[in-house]
């Protein structure tokens, strides 16, 4: 008891005089700015994941985007940042060359599971290409992505979109060829989420259990928001009710995350049906197209046709 004492206290004092963030400007990343650090090889507390998990779930979705973004000419540059105590992720692009680090601080964040991580990495290559809208396309401006305010798009994908892409493209065709029905039937699922995947996919097993494994690497990290933002935890029975009159291109609050995730993994598109990057529709669940499930959260998205 006294080793875990002082351990804890050790994070304390690297809490309060580090101040880290993990964008060009020091604004944020997959997260909101923050001054949490959970260095390399800290015992007796409750991590998350493993080294050895870290780096298998992004080899998983890297094994799978390297190829397509070297399609699109650039290459996919992903930083293993293991040592390293920030509580991020980020994205950035210079010339030809496309970055996604990760940190080692975020996989140790108690919240994270290795398929929460993955999702990590799919949210920052939908910066790339998870399509639109984007950063700087609203009222909030593009800021260091290269935006404006005058509603002239950046290169990235907004945050919201990013969460989106992550399940509704980039998670499935990383747990495609798993067992899933293995791995879901050793979640501790909530029977909303089980009806609700199920209901989607017609009962199809395989189908039904990548909804649900997909939406359940979104709970973990919305644990992750819920943790840091002292808010409730956010579920999948209670939806965030907002209404947003624009497009937030900011980071939406955890509930609103969670069900972004989750309609992410509810939306009955192919994977494979590639979205735009200049247009809202193509490739997604969208209301013009009649859908009703698995489209973007009017908490953060406002349709635009």
């Amino acid at each position: 008891m006294k080793a875990l004492k002082a351990t804890s206290a050790l994070v304390g004092l690297t809490l309060a005089g580090s101040i880290f963030a993990c964008s060009m400007d020091g604004q944020g990343g997959f997260l909101p700015e923050n001054d949490l650090y959970i260095p390399a090889g800290i015992k007796g507390i409750n991590t998350g994941i493993t080294e050895a998990q870290f780096n298998s779930a992004i080899d998983k979705v890297e094994t799978i985007y390297a190829p397509i973004i070297s399609s699109m000419g650039a290459k996919l540059n992903i930083q293993r940042k293991w040592d390293d105590g920030t509580v991020n992720a980020y994205a950035s692009q210079s010339g030809k060359t496309w970055t996604v680090a990760m940190f080692g601080g975020l996989a140790r964040h108690k919240t994270i599971t290795e398929d929460g991580m993955a999702l990590v990495v799919c949210h920052e290559i939908g910066h790339h290409i998870g399509g639109a809208p984007k950063k700087g396309g609203s009222a909030s401006g593009g800021g260091w992505w290269g935006g404006s305010s005058g509603g002239v798009s950046s290169w990235a994908s907004n945050e919201g979109q990013a969460d989106y892409f992550a399940t509704l493209k980039c998670l499935r065709k990383a747990f495609l060829n798993d067992n899933n029905t293995a791995i879901v039937a050793a979640m501790n699922v909530p029977k909303s989420l089980t009806d609700a995947c199920k209901k989607t996919t017609k009962g199809d097993k395989e189908d039904s259990a990548l909804c649900i494994r997909t939406s359940m690497a979104g709970k973990s990290v919305a644990n992750l928001f819920s943790d840091l933002s002292k808010l409730p935890e956010a579920k999948f029975e209670t939806p965030d009710a907002k209404v947003v009159s624009s497009t937030d291109d900011n980071h939406p609050k955890a509930q609103c995350r969670l069900d972004t995730y989750f309609q992410g993994s509810l939306c009955d598109v192919s994977m494979n049906e590639d979205v735009s990057q200049k247009e809202e529709v193509k490739g997604t669940c969208h209301g013009t197209l009649g859908h009703k499930i698995g489209t973007r959260p009017l908490c953060w998205f406002k349709p635009s046709k």
